[in-house]
C-alpha cells in the first residue's frame, strides 16, 4: 500500500483510498469499521502523545508505576468530526476534522490499514490530505459547509 501525504489542515482533511478493484459491500464494511473505530478512539482522546507512559517505559512493563494524573495534566487531544464514506469506482474518501489529536493518530491509522489491506481488502493507495483532481470535493455533501456547522454555539 502506497502512502502519500498532501497538504494537510487537521481541521479539514480528506483521506482517500484507492483499491485494486471496486470494493464489495463486505469490503466497504471492513474499511468503514476500521475508520469508525479509529475515529471513536480519537474522539475519546486516545491519540494523546503527551501521555504515552506505557510506550515511554520500554520493554519491561511488569509492575510499572502508572501516573494516574498523566491524562489530566496533558493537553486534550480530541478528534472532532467525521463525514460519511463516499465511493466512486475504485476510490473511496472520507472527510475528517482531526481536531487537536496528535500525529500518532495517523500512524495508528496507517498501521491498521496496512494490515487490513494484507488480509481483507487490497488497498493500493492511501492519500492523506489534499484533493483528487478526478473527484471534486465540491460535489460532496459529506463535509459540513463550515467546520463549525456541527458545533453548538
Amino acid at each position: 500500500m502506497l502512502v502519500q501525504f498532501r497538504e494537510i489542515n487537521p481541521f479539514d482533511v480528506w483521506i482517500w483510498l484507492r483499491f485494486s478493484n471496486v470494493p464489495s459491500q463486505r469490503e466497504k464494511q471492513f474499511v468503514e469499521e476500521a475508520f469508525d473505530s479509529w475515529f471513536y478512539l480519537g474522539k475519546l482522546g486516545a491519540f494523546n502523545a503527551e501521555n504515552l507512559q506505557v510506550q515511554d517505559t520500554g520493554l519491561e512493563l511488569s509492575y510499572m508505576d502508572y501516573y494516574q494524573q498523566g491524562y489530566q495534566q496533558s493537553l486534550k487531544a480530541l478528534m472532532h468530526n467525521m463525514g460519511r464514506f463516499e465511493y466512486e469506482g475504485e476510490w473511496a474518501r472520507c472527510w475528517f476534522d482531526l481536531g487537536t489529536s496528535d500525529a500518532i493518530a495517523l500512524d495508528v491509522l496507517i498501521n491498521a490499514l496496512t494490515q487490513l489491506s494484507q488480509e481483507y481488502v487490497t488497498i493500493e493507495e492511501l492519500i492523506i490530505g489534499g484533493e483528487n483532481s478526478d473527484w471534486s470535493i465540491e460535489d460532496s455533501d459529506s463535509r459540513p459547509e463550515s467546520i463549525y456547522d456541527n458545533y453548538d454555539n
